[in-house]
């Protein structure tokens, strides 16, 4: 599926299940608290905190498609079309970053 794909089926589910979208600042906040559970599963896995009992229920995909989720639902809600933001992206660091991580003695 494009990003493009994704927005659309992300606005028809918010249409037809949804009711309607949650305020863009009620989302901002959601993505933080998502952000929160992803951050809490890396910090386990990949990181030197250990699990507790109620972190083992943990899916690290599931949390990054709920960060995911809520992305394409502030786009959507604020008119900006994410493949396009992402391809320009994508285009500013390559002009602003061409050489710089190549010439980085730390990454090699």
């Amino acid at each position: 599926m494009t990003i493009k794909e994704a927005q659309e089926k992300v606005d028809q589910w918010i249409h037809q299940y949804g009711v309607r979208y949650f305020s863009e600042l009620t989302n901002m906040t959601i993505l933080m608290e998502e952000v929160g559970e992803l951050a809490r599963i890396m910090a386990r896995t990949y990181g030197e905190q250990s699990f507790k009992k109620s972190d083992l229920s943990g899916n690290l995909p599931d949390e990054m498609a709920d960060v995911l989720w809520v992305i394409l639902c502030l786009a959507n809600q604020t008119g900006v079309d994410l493949e396009e933001a992402l391809q320009k992206n994508i285009e500013k660091k390559t002009a602003r970053d061409a050489t710089r991580h190549l010439n980085n003695k730390s990454l090699f």
